[in-house]
């Protein structure tokens, strides 16, 4: 009898030199760089380095690297006309289909070659972030905004998002926001893409049913329901504890908390709590860091759950301007550089990736019926 976790829970499905989690203490490290320290030390564009080479790049690195996610930034015309032909469909499913299209248009899609998926990791980092900006400000009825090369990847998000160049604070802010969410060892949306990547798909089919995984609302999508709650409340401290007591009453889950992995505090919420507070209270949104710490507070006491990397990223991501719907695609614009890791990692060491089931069904053996006697 084969022995397995529900959901896989404890099971070990692969060997990978990524991500390092250790639940019981907290710990969660890239390339055997601890998150903390990344979180202080490092950029964005530094960590997608680490991820996809397992070191850090030298200046002369590091500046290519920033000119080619610069440089890829522009999307194929079909797909800006796909963008703009769906203003009211969900932001999710547009990335998803979006992602998708750009293979149409990239002459390496099918060149499964180590030297063309990396060009094509580039492309997808850089061009997914194209795509959610394009996006918003299609649908809103403004300009697109070119990536300006002077700006890192955080603040050219921000600029291009909003149409205003981000403060020192808030492009720190949200680099450091895309760091912690870059990987997380073998998720639900990672799992995914590492498993399409094993039939020796492309790397747009392998990231696009990463998407798909990300969208539900059991993985990529708790900090929208979070921001709705808080929002819901108006911000009011007692209001969102009042509504919590509720929700706990009724057996409801509260989102943004608990985690299959951690046992303690995850160590992306300890960043993004600091963050809430000092972002809501430069842009005027401290009631939300506020009320998020009373509900953390109440949960803690109720449940004895601790906050995930979900729950202050909500408050923290409002404060910076971020519409609530692009919550969820911001994720995946950052864990691209985490999923796209993970699919070159694959193509590198490749088994396909053929797990089994523990049958609970009935007898094998069953007498056929004919039909005239059912």
């Amino acid at each position: 009898m084969v022995v397995t976790g529900a959901g896989l829970e404890g099971v070990v499905a692969a060997e990978s030199e990524i991500c390092f989690i250790d639940g019981e203490a907290g710990i969660l490290s890239y390339r055997g760089f601890d998150i903390h320290t990344l979180a202080e030390h490092s950029t964005f564009e530094e960590v997608i380095y680490l991820l996809w080479h397992g070191r850090l790049p030298n200046r002369t690195e590091l500046n290519e690297l920033k000119g080619k996610l610069v440089g890829n930034r522009s999307l194929p015309q079909p797909v800006i006309e796909f963008l703009r032909s769906v203003p009211r469909s969900p932001p999710m499913d547009v990335l998803r289909t979006a992602v998708s299209m750009l293979s149409l248009h990239d002459p390496l899609a099918q060149d499964n070659s180590a030297e063309a998926n990396a060009r094509k990791a580039g492309k997808l980092m850089a061009q997914t972030a194209a795509i959610v900006t394009t996006f918003d400000r299609l649908r809103t009825g403004k300009e697109i905004i070119p990536g300006d090369p002077s700006l890192s990847f955080a603040a050219n998000f921000l600029y291009t998002l909003t149409g205003k160049r981000p403060d020192d604070l808030m492009e720190r802010t949200f680099d450091i926001a895309l760091t912690l969410h870059a990987d997380h060892e073998l998720n639900a949306s990672t799992f995914a893409g590492r498993v399409i990547a094993a039939t020796l798909s492309d790397i747009y089919s392998a990231v696009t049913g990463a998407i798909g995984a990300l969208k539900g609302p059991l993985h990529g999508a708790a900090n929208e329901q979070v921001i709705r709650m808080l929002l819901k409340a108006d911000g009011n401290v007692q209001k969102a504890v009042g509504m919590v007591h509720d929700m706990l009453e009724r057996k409801i889950k509260v989102p943004g908390f608990g985690h299959r992995v951690y046992r303690t505090e995850d160590p992306r919420a300890t960043h993004l709590r600091r963050f809430s507070e000092e972002i809501g209270r430069r842009t005027g949104h401290l009631d939300l860091y506020l009320a998020s710490s009373e509900v953390e507070k109440t949960i803690k006491s109720e449940k004895r759950l601790n906050p995930n990397v979900d729950f202050y990223s909500a408050s923290t991501y409002y404060s910076l301007g971020i519409p609530v719907d692009l919550f969820t695609p911001i994720f995946a614009v950052s864990r691209m550089a985490g999923w796209t890791a993970h699919i070159l990692e694959q193509y590198q060491n490749n088994r396909l990736i053929r797990p089994r089931a523990d049958y609970t069904g009935e007898p094998v053996g069953r007498r056929w019926i004919p039909i005239e006697e059912r």
